[in-house]
């Protein structure tokens, strides 16, 4: 029979050495591929990871960075594009030369 453990939700920031030795034996490789999303009412939300003991379930929020993408970025990537295209249009420019200057020759 199961015994009743107690479920506990801890930051990161707040585990104890003892917690820690268990979650890198739990995840000898990292936990970043490990991470549940929970949903807060409202909307909102935190990452985490999961770690049982005999006295203890616990939900262990974690950092996690989610990269977002703003109008800048989308600015930047078109940019990034054009020069890209640019480049590959001088690129065919100059080989077009360079074989119209080879086969004068």
């Amino acid at each position: 029979m199961q015994q009743n453990r107690k479920k506990l939700i801890i930051n990161y920031a707040n585990v104890t050495p003892d917690l820690m030795e268990a979650i890198r034996k739990k995840y000898p490789l990292g936990w970043i591929n490990h991470t549940t999303k929970v949903p807060l009412p409202g909307g909102s939300f935190f990452f985490a990871i999961t770690l049982d003991t005999e006295e203890a379930s616990y939900l262990i929020k974690v950092p996690v960075k989610i990269d977002t993408k703003s109008d800048k970025d989308e600015d930047f990537f078109d940019s990034t594009l054009d020069m890209k295209e640019n480049d590959e249009r001088e690129e065919d420019e100059d080989k077009e030369k360079s074989q119209e200057k080879e086969s004068d020759d």
